[in-house]
């Protein structure tokens, strides 16, 4: 008969680990005495980060007495106790190859559901001192799984846990771990998982997505590293914008509307330096065009404005980025800011050249007419378009900006597909105005290096630019981050990328850091790599997960 052997309780605080400040409720304990078990948690306990744990369908941790016998040979540990891998209920007698998404069980006067297995977070690494813990839970199938509380209740330790209800398709806590993170996932199985009501929505949105017949939303880049191009021809858009357009030395691949490409350029007495231009024009066989604003302090754009010449060499990297237009017959938004305009002003060219005959909603804010690039090219454009319309607005003007009334004043289709470039602020407002009268399909592309997601994890410093790490530079390989425009030599006391990113101050995304979960993984533009842990399944070619990989060469990162 299955039992429950303990109840373990902790509320968050702050732990200090590897330098940085980790809000978590890891760190529980059991206690004695029934306890009352609601909808959201167990009294006395709380959760850190409830983007990944908590909530409805997380209310609730379970592991395994005998998985703690296993991981004390396993590890050769005898300081384990419950509460150590962070459940909430220690059982005896639920192993994860038996316990299936969607059964029922009553603990004392409540009854609960399974719902998942357990999240792979590193804190559970974090908590045993042990970094590839999440990865080992994985890979030998023990990962634990949560309970969703169907009927609240006291429960104590002793209790027994009875059956009550079995679930739909009977797959196994374990089956389904393995579906969503090891390699060679069965499908026919990922299909039935997601039919089950029981299963957590995130998981069931997992699964729905790896077996979409779509093309992946990021593309395989056309080429490694980077090719020289010449400059065929350089167009003054603005005093402040000029147009280069690029010519390869044979057909170059079509890239997708909205597309970005990496330009590395070679200073007089400077490391090469890099940097991130939208393709702003239609491609035409042997030539791509990127625009450039000239910024005051800016090394790449003072050089193109300043130095670069008709005829003069520069290199580029293939086209890539998420960022891109889909062909659909639904309405569109294309909204812009400023010199940010030059995705969707390619997304506007392809629309154009394919006689589209989607109803077009162009949306452009920028300071004046003097600053506004591309007027006349948009205007030819937006003609060829029998579905199209333009609605600009200027800053200086009394009222000209763009906010929540304008935006209502529009009237725009609540069925569009909306895409936005500009500043953050610019791109965040107007996804919050879109929102409000209805538009849920948005798209933005965030310029530089993307938006951090580090769970748990709290900054005690204020936000500061990309910078060398502190300490006595390395002399290993060059590790360049392209998005954020900075190089710096490998030190081996960084024991991954993800590490030294971190020391540079570069916004990061993990969330196992242990090879699993797949939140890090990076496009590698040019160089190669050694992955310090294997991960569990390994990325698509030309990606690495940077929070187990070490460089092996110099080395040059969409990050």
């Amino acid at each position: 008969m299955a039992r429950l052997l303990s109840v373990n309780v902790g509320m968050p605080k702050d732990v200090q680990w590897q330098g940085k400040t980790i809000h978590t409720a890891i760190y529980k304990e059991p206690v004695d005495g029934p306890v009352l078990v609601r909808r959201l948690n167990v009294d006395g306990d709380g959760q850190g980060d409830l983007n990944g744990h908590g909530g409805e369908n997380r209310a609730v941790m379970v592991y395994q007495t005998e998985s703690y016998d296993y991981w004390r040979r396993q590890l050769g540990r005898d300081d384990l106790s419950p509460g150590h891998f962070g459940e909430n209920f220690t059982v005896s007698g639920l192993p994860d190859e038996a316990v299936c998404i969607g059964d029922r069980y009553r603990i004392g006067d409540a009854e609960f559901e399974v719902t998942q297995p357990r999240v792979t977070c590193f804190r559970v690494g974090m908590r045993l001192g042990i970094a590839d813990m999440p990865r080992l839970l994985v890979a030998h199938h023990r990962p634990g799984f949560y309970f969703r509380v169907v009927t609240e209740g006291q429960v104590c330790a002793g209790d027994q846990i009875v059956q009550t209800r079995q679930g739909q398709h009977q797959l196994s806590v374990a089956a389904v771990d393995a579906m969503l993170y090891l390699p060679d996932p069965d499908k026919d199985g990922m299909r039935l998982a997601a039919e089950i009501p029981a299963l957590s929505p995130g998981w069931a949105q997992s699964f729905h997505e790896r077996l979409s017949a779509d093309p992946p939303a990021d593309p395989p880049s056309a080429w490694r590293g980077f090719r020289p191009m010449r400059i065929d021809a350089i167009r003054r858009e603005t005093t402040d914008v000029a147009s280069f357009e690029l010519r390869a030395d044979g057909p170059l691949p079509a890239p997708l509307p909205g597309q970005y490409v990496t330009v590395r350029i070679v200073a007089p007495g400077q490391p090469p330096a890099l940097r991130s231009y939208s393709l702003s024009g239609a491609p035409a066989g042997d030539r791509y065009r990127i625009s450039v604003k000239q910024e005051p302090h800016g090394l790449v754009s003072q050089w193109f404005h300043r130095t670069a010449t008709v005829g003069t060499s520069v290199d580029i990297g293939a086209p890539r980025g998420d960022f891109h237009l889909v062909d659909a017959p639904d309405p569109l938004i294309l909204m812009s800011a400023g010199i940010r305009v030059t995705p969707v002003l390619a997304m506007l060219h392809h629309l154009a050249a394919t006689s589209s005959s989607r109803r077009v909603i162009w949306v452009h804010t920028t300071h004046d007419q003097s600053s506004h690039a591309f007027r006349d090219e948009i205007a030819t454009l937006l003609t060829a378009l029998p579905n199209a319309e333009r609605h600009d607005f200027y800053t200086s003007a009394p009222g000209g900006r763009l906010g929540d009334a304008q935006i209502a004043a529009l009237a725009l289709p609540v069925d569009a597909t909306a895409f936005i470039c500009g500043p953050s602020a610019f791109m965040e407002d107007m996804a919050a105005s879109l929102t409000a009268v209805g538009i849920t399909r948005i798209h933005s592309e965030l310029f530089g290096a993307r938006q951090a997601v580090n769970p748990g994890s709290l900054s005690t410093a204020p936000v500061r630019r990309p910078h060398p790490p502190a300490g006595e530079p390395g002399s290993g390989a060059a590790v360049t981050f392209a998005r954020s425009g900075l190089t710096v030599p490998w030190s081996p006391r960084h024991r991954t990328v993800l590490d030294l990113a971190e020391a540079c101050d570069i916004p990061t995304r993990y969330s196992c850091r242990s090879g699993v979960c797949h939140l890090c993984v990076t496009e590698v533009i040019t160089g190669s790599f050694d992955y310090v842990t294997d991960p569990l399944d390994p990325p698509a070619p030309a990606s690495a997960l940077i929070c187990c990989a070490a460089p092996a060469s110099d080395l040059v990162l969409d990050l």
